[in-house]
């Protein structure tokens, strides 16, 4: 009996790539433009707690403006923000 083992390296790289987690689209665009606009607004952390409100405002300004570019449904652009 053989020692050794052989690979499907194809196989193996198309499982590997499968099993990755896959980002939305749009979603670091989102994200960087909630860092952008965050200064501008209220403050997402106060006194050391997070601010739902100020978090669901961003939110929901990032999530028009990724509507607004890519078209998909407003559940799927405000689960990317």
């Amino acid at each position: 009996m053989s020692a050794t083992r052989k690979i499907d390296w194809t196989t193996a790289m198309h499982e590997l790539r499968g099993s990755r987690t896959q980002r939305p689209a749009g979603l670091l665009a989102a994200q960087g433009l909630i860092r952008a606009t965050s200064a501008k607004r209220r403050p997402l952390v106060v006194a050391g707690a997070y601010d739902r409100a100020a978090i669901m405002s961003a939110a929901i300004a990032a999530a028009r403006v990724h509507q607004g570019r890519t078209g998909s449904t407003w559940g799927e652009a405000l689960s990317v923000t």
